[in-house]
């Protein structure tokens, strides 16, 4: 059973910063790719960031520079680390693991408020 689960959100004031974990079971996880999408009130999922099995790594514009994504193969970890959060960044994350399928954690919840 594949299991995805998210952690590390919170209430954070703009310009703060904040580490999203998640913990993969289940999976071969040094041969997923991995990723961060998050989806706000009334918007379509969107990607925020991935990693590959060879540790490439891609962001959305929205996040290059404030984001960083990260990954530990021994531990079955991802990471998200956020800093300088922005009011906009308020939103659902999920986990995301894609090989020949895909699945998804069952998100965290980041707000972004003063």
């Amino acid at each position: 059973q594949v299991q995805l689960v998210e952690s590390g959100g919170g209430l954070v004031q703009p310009g703060g910063s904040l580490r999203l974990s998640c913990a993969a079971s289940g999976i071969n996880f040094r041969l997923y790719h991995m990723g961060w999408y998050r989806q706000a009130p009334g918007k379509q999922r969107e990607l925020v960031a991935t990693i590959t099995s060879s540790d490439i790594t891609m962001y959305a514009d929205s996040v290059k520079g404030r984001f960083t994504i990260s990954r530990d193969n021994a531990k079955n970890m991802v990471y998200l680390q956020m800093n300088n959060l922005e009011l906009e960044d308020t939103a659902v994350y999920y986990c995301n693991a894609q090989r020949f399928n895909r699945y998804w954690g069952q998100g965290t919840q980041v707000t972004v408020s003063s």
